[in-house]
C-alpha cells in the first residue's frame, strides 16, 4: 500500500500492477500404474488410482505496448513433487522448440505434491518405472502448448493484490520428548508463517481472466498410506476458487521449508479437499474485501450526523504514460552458497546404499519384515541422497538459482529448492508497501532445504540433508533484498 500522510493518513492506494497477461491451463495426469512412491515408509510402488487430476499452468506477462523495453517472461507452474535436471531440460527444449521462448525468460516452479510420485527418469528400472520416460515427453509437449496458448491469450491487465492468512499451515520442527530429538510433524507451540498472498487479474472490460493464490504450506496431506495420484490440497482448493470467481486458478507454493498442515501424514483424501477448501475461503475472503488495482481509498471529509462522520470512498486513478504500475523488469542470477565441509562424498553415499540394501535382503530373506520395511526406507533415503549428490556443481559453493520479476507495484520471486519461510516473512517485512509473491521450488530440485541459522546443530531432518553451510538463508536473503531495491528505483 503507497499512502499520503501528513498529521493522518487520507488516502490508502493499493500497490498493483499493469501488462500484458495470458494464462492457460492443461491436465498433466499420470496415468495409472506408473512409478508412484515418494514416502520411504510407502509400502506400494505404483498408483493405483487417481484422486483429482494433476494440473500444468503456464503464465506469460510482458510490459504494455507503449512501455520499452519489452519484457517477456513466462511462469510454468507444475503439479509435480520436484524435477531434476534431466527431468527440467525436457521441459525447457519443448518450450524453446515449440513456442521459441529461451530458458533465461522461462521459470519452471512445483506446487510440491507429494502425491503425484517420483517421476525421476533414474526410477524407469522400478515398478512402474517403464511408464515414466514416455510421460515427462507428453508432459513437456502439453507444457509447451500450453506457453504457446498463453502467449496467443495475451491482453492488456490488471493484477490486484490482497493479503490475509489462513490457518492451514503449522510449524513442522517437532520436539520428541520420549525420543529427546526433533521430528517432522506438528509443533503447537512455534509461530508459523500463514500469509496468503491473492492476486486477481482483470482485462480490460473488468472481467476476472485469473487468480493467483500464494501459499506457504507442504501439500503432505497425503502420505505413505495414499496410493492416489493427487495435487494434495491445491487440487480443492483450485475448483473452489475458480468455480466462485469464473477464471483460471494458479497455486504457487510459498517458502515453506518450516511448515505444513495441521493435519498431515495421512491416506485419507477427504482430508486434502478438506484442507484445500480451508485455504479457498481464505482466498475468496480475501477476494471480497480487496481494493482493486486502479483504485485508491480516499477521506472525503466530515458528514455531520448523529457523530461527526469522517467519510471515505473508492475513487479511479486516471493512469499517465509514468504509472510506476506499468514498470516491468527483472533480475536473474544465481547466488553462490557454501557447501558444507561435512557432506559425504558420491563414493561414500554410494557404500552406504549398497550396505542398506544388503542388509534390507538380509532381513526379508530371515522374514524380519518390520526391519525389512524400516531398511527399505533407509535405501530410499540414500537413493535420493546419491541422485542429488551426483548432480550437485563442483567447487565450494552451489549456485542457488533465482529470479526475480517487478511487474507494477509488485515483486515476484522464484527461488529453487525449498527455503524456510524466513525468506518470504523477511522480504516482506524489508518491503511493506509491496506485495511480495514467493514461489519456490523453482528449477531443479538439487539444493534441497535452506534452513535458517538456527537450526544448525539440533538433529533437523531439514538440518541434516541441508547440503549448504548455517547462515546461508540469512545471507541470500540480504542479497535479494538488495537486488528487489535495485528493482524498485529503476
Amino acid at each position: 500500500m503507497q499512502n499520503t500522510t501528513d498529521k493522518s493518513i487520507t488516502s490508502v492506494t493499493p500497490s498493483f500492477s499493469r501488462c500484458r497477461f495470458g494464462i492457460a491451463v492443461g491436465d498433466i495426469t499420470p496415468p495409472v500404474g506408473i512409478y508412484h512412491r515418494m514416502w520411504g515408509a510407502s509400502k506400494h510402488d505404483q498408483a493405483t488410482g487417481v484422486h483429482r487430476p494433476l494440473r500444468a499452468t503456464a503464465i506469460v506477462f510482458e510490459s504494455l505496448p507503449e512501455i520499452t523495453p519489452r519484457c517477456r517472461q513466462v511462469l510454468i507452474a507444475l503439479d509435480l513433487c520436484l524435477l531434476g535436471i534431466p527431468e527440467l531440460e525436457l521441459v525447457y527444449s519443448a518450450i524453446e522448440t515449440r513456442a521459441s521462448v529461451l530458458r533465461h525468460q522461462t521459470a519452471i516452479v512445483c506446487s510440491h505434491t507429494h502425491a503425484a510420485g517420483f517421476l525421476a527418469l533414474d526410477r524407469e528400472s522400478l515398478p512402474g518405472g517403464e511408464f515414466i520416460p514416455d510421460y515427462l515427453q507428453r508432459m513437456s509437449e502439453k507444457v509447451a502448448q500450453l506457453v504457446a496458448d498463453a502467449l496467443n491469450s495475451m491482453q492488456d491487465a490488471t493484477i490486484s493484490y490482497g493479503t490475509g492468512w489462513c490457518d492451514l499451515a503449522a510449524h513442522r520442527d517437532q520436539w520428541d520428548e520420549q525420543r529427546q530429538h526433533y521430528v517432522c510433524g506438528h509443533s503447537p507451540l512455534t509461530e508459523a508463517d500463514r500469509t496468503l498472498l491473492l492476486g486477481v487479474v482483470h482485462d480490460n472490460h473488468d472481467r476476472r481472466i485469473g487468480a493467483i493464490v500464494n501459499y506457504a504450506c507442504h501439500p503432505t496431506t497425503l502420505a505413505w498410506d495414499n496410493t492416489q495420484i493427487s495435487p494434495d490440497f491445491p487440487g480443492a482448493m483450485r475448483d473452489m476458487v475458480e468455480e466462485k470467481m469464473g477464471c483460471p486458478c494458479v497455486f504457487l507454493q510459498g517458502a515453506s521449508g518450516d511448515l505444513g498442515p495441521r493435519q498431515g501424514f495421512l491416506g485419507d483424501t477427504s482430508v486434502a479437499d478438506r484442507n484445500g477448501r480451508q485455504l479457498g475461503y481464505a482466498a475468496l475472503t480475501i477476494e471480497e474485501g480487496m481494493l482493486r488495482g486502479g483504485t485508491r481509498f480516499v477521506y472525503q471529509g466530515v458528514v455531520e450526523s448523529g457523530a461527526a462522520i469522517g467519510n471515505w470512498a473508492v475513487e479511479h486513478i486516471d493512469r499517465t504514460s509514468s504509472d510506476p504500475s506499468q514498470v516491468v523488469s527483472t533480475w536473474r542470477g544465481k547466488i553462490g552458497l557454501k557447501y558444507r565441509e561435512e557432506l559425504p562424498t558420491v563414493a561414500e553415499v554410494e557404500l552406504e546404499l549398497a550396505r542398506l540394501t544388503r542388509e534390507e535382503v538380509e532381513a526379508n530373506d530371515r522374514g524380519d519384515l518390520q526391519n525389512g520395511l524400516i531398511k527399505r526406507a533407509m535405501v530410499e533415503r540414500q537413493r535420493r541422497e546419491l541422485t542429488r549428490r551426483r548432480s550437485h556443481p563442483p567447487g565450494s559453493e552451489f549456485p542457488w538459482e533465482v529470479a526475480l520479476w517487478r511487474i507494477g507495484g509488485a515483486i515476484w520471486v522464484c527461488a529453487q529448492g525449498e527455503p524456510y519461510s524466513y525468506l518470504q516473512s523477511e522480504l516482506r517485512r524489508r518491503f511493506p508497501q509491496h506485495p511480495i509473491l514467493v514461489a519456490s521450488l523453482g528449477f531443479d530440485w538439487g539444493l534441497g532445504y535452506l534452513p535458517i541459522h538456527d537450526c544448525y546443530g539440533k538433529n533437523l531432518y531439514q538440518q541434516n540433508i541441508a547440503i549448504v553451510e548455517r547462515g546461508s538463508l540469512e545471507f541470500a536473503t540480504d542479497r535479494i533484498a538488495a537486488e528487489i531495491a535495485l528493482l524498485l528505483e529503476g
